[in-house]
């Protein structure tokens, strides 16, 4: 047995690299200077976990080297040749992560014509025989074939996932194996697509399993190939070659050319003043003080060069970077407790009306509510909290009895009303709404930190904590230290001493105050003033109004569509269960795979699962849906389920008992495009394509018998601006005349008259309007389509002819883009394409198609805002009843107000067609009804 005082751990480096850089590839961790560190981030957390957690004696990192090829690879170029090139954001990291190392005084390894594998898999055993316990760790499942009694594999904890130690035991259980180097013998029989090993085609994993039960290897597989049946023997028969070769490309070398040097791998004090220096030009603030220790800080504007790049690393000459950015896991430097403020208690009538002088007489103030729950319809209020200069700030409890809440509120009401004192918050909609409650309604000019920030960078995060973190260096209170982590268990704020809700109240206010110094020069450096000020900034008030208002729901209607949907539901469920001839557990795709791969022998194509699963989701099914009728009914069931799990049963939960209504949350700061959506329920989601989906909306209803409800909708509003921004003359002059786009399309690419187009020729029509701004490839529009190929690249460069102005728009967005780093709508909204210039194509191709398509969603998003503001402003000044209570996509909801109608119509229509000066007509669809499917 091995010496337990001597522990080795080998790090995989590109494995955990690539698995740090993928864990943030939604929202990327970019610092202040415009360099994505997500990759940095997440292998430098990890290694700290695993040293502080593990305690290792000895330590080495090993490196795929990138000088010379391996041997595989020479030998079969079809090895790993799948894989794209690598991400220019983790080239980029790989040698400040080397230096990082370099500072943690942990040595680097790598080997010219050898993988990492190979490096890891001799010095384990080398190291087994030296008297270590090696950890290999690496998420990758490759080196369970070099598993023994001292050689274990270490997984690393991962989004959530606790760490995992794997011996013989684990391992065995695992692949379901009974012999170790029977890994490799799975490998070469059902391959693995992340390094291309194509393995025997049609047998995964579990049929693998099945064989080496029988069999116990590969070699002897091949010496009873006539004991099999079938389809498997004919695929394990044809490919023997192929197997072996599989086996070999997977099978990690064990005598590379590389020595083990206890001294060189023994582990040492880090080098804390190169660390410094590391962390504080990354600005990793938590990690740095985690390490060196609370005296770490962070200065961002310091040790940047002339180029504006890291001294100690440089970046992608000419790259693109949006003005400001954020580091979203990270915190430390400057807080409460070691810098300056002054947070005053105003409890008593006197301080109260001292407080309320002050705020009287100021020009603005900024503030915000503490309350007992998120959802500002179903929640008290707890405390008020006002600052008017930086780092000074003041904190009003409100009492848990409501009259006196109310009775407290209303001395406050004047100050919140008067137009003349603008008010300043993080997430105003949300403390609007909570003071409607109180009859306090606040009117005057608004500045919303959260909302500045998102027109400055719409892909980060907008949480108050992170903002102040990158742009003040401050560190707030975080709020699960006051009424912990979320769950069942979490308290309220109405738990917290009073002393402590102060600070952190308190604090929320002055910190607010000082973002909004910090964003208002750059809305304006930026040329966003009248996005942020004239669009974005009175919305808050009209989606408050949305939110407070809520929407009736027809309770008894879900209740029988629920009855009717279950029995459906057990209907299809019996018609899948008689096709398959077996019953199963549908909702499982393990057992839905199975059966319908394994069992019926429909064809599978593509890539299985990262478990070795077949796919079974929606987009894998409906190629399938001619292959056997099951897959119809499959398909039908998920929808039905879907329907009554998601919509028809949760709607009646989401009724506020207070009002009996439903207050959708309709969230300003989401999409990068700058659409509107919503949540608690999430009504852009309600499917609308089949006729079942669209019965949910019938739940909608108006508030009484003296209102219908009324869905006014742009038509074809994307297609109408792909015309106007691109100024194609055959698309603008379709408009104009009044033609149906689609038909006038098909006419066009079908080359016959406009009468003469059949159903199917305007559908394929509108598959390619709806995707060529969307960036769809000859392959999606075949697919979609269900046309060959060629037919759909055909029909694409014909379309390209009639509409050459759509082809040239879509050129030069691109190009803009590459220029300026960004992509822009017609008011100015700019999203901004880190990827633009990417050396990795998938990574690129989905830049460029932002590219296109931002300009023509958010122009659209920006119009139906425009219309939303105007329609609020006329029907408060007209004092109606009618009320706007949903938006959803490209359609407005109203409770209409019976008598009202007529008048409403066209200022609605009015409303939404002149927003924005286009060349295009505008087209309004409206309708009204007793609920919502009728008016639409």
């Amino acid at each position: 047995m091995a010496n337990s005082d001597k522990r080795l751990f080998l790090l995989d480096a590109f494995a955990l690299i690539y698995r740090s850089y993928f864990a943030f590839s939604r929202s990327p961790i970019v610092n202040s200077k415009g360099m994505n560190t997500s990759a940095i981030y997440g292998f430098t957390n990890t290694l700290m976990e695993l040293l502080n957690k593990e305690n290792p004696s000895h330590i080495a990192v090993v490196f795929d080297s990138m000088e010379q090829i391996t041997d595989r690879a020479a030998e079969h170029d079809f090895y790993k040749a799948n894989r794209e090139k690598m991400p220019e954001d983790i080239a980029l990291a790989i040698p400040i992560i080397k230096k990082l190392l370099e500072a943690f005084q942990i040595p680097t390894m790598e080997l010219a014509g050898y993988e990492a594998d190979d490096i890891i898999g001799t010095l384990a055993k080398k190291a087994e025989k030296e008297g270590y316990t090696t950890y290999m760790v690496t998420p990758d499942k490759d080196f369970g074939q070099l598993v023994s009694d001292n050689i274990l594999m270490y997984k690393p904890s991962y989004q959530g996932k606790p760490r995992e130690i794997l011996g013989i035991k684990e391992v065995k259980e695992k692949w379901d194996i009974d012999r170790i180097d029977q890994v490799i013998d799975m490998l070469g029989m059902s391959g693995d697509a992340s390094d291309n090993i194509p393995g025997i085609p049609g047998v995964g994993p579990k049929t693998a399993v099945k064989l080496l039960k029988e069999y116990g290897s590969m070699e002897a597989l091949y010496e009873h190939t006539d004991e099999l049946k079938g389809k498997l023997k004919e695929r394990v028969e044809e490919n023997k070659e192929q197997a072996f070769i599989s086996k070999q490309l997977a099978t990690i070398i064990i005598d590379a050319p590389v020595d083990l040097d206890e001294e060189d791998v023994t582990r040492s004090e880090p080098n804390k003043k190169l660390l410094e220096e590391l962390f504080t030009e990354l600005e990793f603030r938590a990690l740095g003080k985690r390490i060196l220790g609370d005296d770490f800080s962070v200065n961002t504007e310091k040790k940047v060069n002339k180029t504006g790049q890291l001294d100690l690393f440089s970046q992608n000459e000419g790259s693109n970077n949006p003005p400001v950015d954020e580091l979203k896991p990270d915190n430390g430097g400057k807080h409460i407790e070691n810098t300056d403020h002054k947070y005053h208690l105003v409890e008593s009538d006197s301080a109260i009306e001292k407080l309320i002088a002050l705020l009287e007489k100021s020009k603005g103030f900024c503030f915000d509510t503490e309350t007992t729950s998120l959802d500002a319809n179903n929640c008290e209020l707890v405390g008020l909290s006002f600052s008017l200069k930086a780092k000074e700030a003041y904190y009003v409890p409100v009492p848990e009895d409501q009259d006196k809440a109310k009775a407290l509120l209303k001395k406050f009401k004047a100050v919140f009303e008067d137009e003349k004192i603008e008010k300043t918050g993080q997430n105003l909609k949300y403390d609007i709404v909570v003071l409607m409650w109180y009859d306090v309604f606040v009117k005057g000019s608004l500045f919303d930190t959260m909302l500045a920030h998102y027109l400055l960078d719409p892909d980060s995060s907008h949480k108050m904590d992170r903002l102040a973190e990158n742009f003040l260096g401050y560190s707030p209170v975080d709020i699960e230290s006051l009424i912990g982590k979320k769950g069942k268990n979490q308290g309220s704020m109405r738990d917290v001493p009073l002393d402590k809700i102060k600070e952190y109240a308190s604090e929320d206010a002055d910190i607010t105050l000082q973002l909004r110094e910090k964003f208002e020069p750059m809305i304006k450096e930026e040329g966003m003033d009248k996005l942020f000020h004239e669009i974005e900034t009175p919305l808050v008030r009209v989606l408050a109004e949305m939110e407070k208002e809520g929407v009736a729901l027809d309770t008894d209607f879900l209740k029988k569509y629920s009855e009717t949907l279950n029995t459906d539901i057990l209907k299809h469920r019996e018609k899948v269960f008689e096709l398959a001839g077996t019953e199963f557990n549908m909702d499982s795709p393990k057992q839905l795979g199975t059966v319908l791969f394994d069992k019926m022998e429909i064809p599978y194509t593509g890539k299985k699962t990262k478990t070795g699963q077949y796919s079974t989701n929606e987009e894998k099914l409906s190629k399938l849906a001619n292959e056997h009728e099951i897959v119809e009914y499959i398909l039908d069931y998920r929808e039905l389920t879907k329907l009554k799990s998601t919509y028809v049963d949760a709607l009646p939960n989401a009724i506020n008992p207070k009002t009996g209504r439903v207050h959708s949350h309709f969230l300003q700061t989401v999409t990068a495009t700058g659409r509107l959506s919503s949540n608690n329920p999430n009504l852009q989601n309600i499917p609308i394509r089949t006729e079942r989906g669209r019965k949910v909306r019938q739940a909608f209803i108006p508030r009484s018998e003296e209102y219908v409800i009324m869905a006014a909708d742009y038509s074809q509003i994307e297609l109408r601006l792909v015309a106007d921004i691109s100024g194609d003359e055959a698309m603008l002059n379709a408009f104009k005349e009044g033609q149906d786009i689609h038909a006038s399309t098909a006419a066009k690419l079908y080359k016959v008259p406009l009468e003469e187009v059949t159903r199917k020729m305007r559908g394929n029509a509108k598959m390619v309007n709806f995707g060529i701004i969307y960036g769809i490839s000859a392959y999606g529009l075949s697919q979609r389509a269900n046309i060959p190929r060629r037919d759909a690249a055909q029909m694409i460069e014909d379309y390209f002819k009639e509409y050459s102005g759509i082809k040239k728009y879509m050129t030069e967005s691109v190009e803009f883009a590459k220029k300026n780093g960004y992509a822009k709508t017609l008011m100015g909204r700019k999203r901004y394409l880190r990827d633009i210039d990417s050396r990795n194509a998938t990574v690129r191709g989905f830049a460029e198609r932002n590219a296109i398509n931002t300009p023509i969603q958010g122009s659209a998003a920006d119009m139906i805002k425009i219309a939303m503001v105007a329609l609020h402003k006329e029907l408060a000044q007209k004092n109606w009843k009618s009320k706007l209570t949903l938006q959803v996509h490209d359609e407005l909801v109203f409770d209409a107000h019976k008598d009202e109608l007529e008048e409403l119509k066209p200022l609605v229509e009015s409303c939404m067609k002149n927003t924005l000066d286009l060349k295009v007509p505008i087209l309004v669809e409206m309708g009204t009804g007793k609920n919502w499917l009728e008016a639409h």
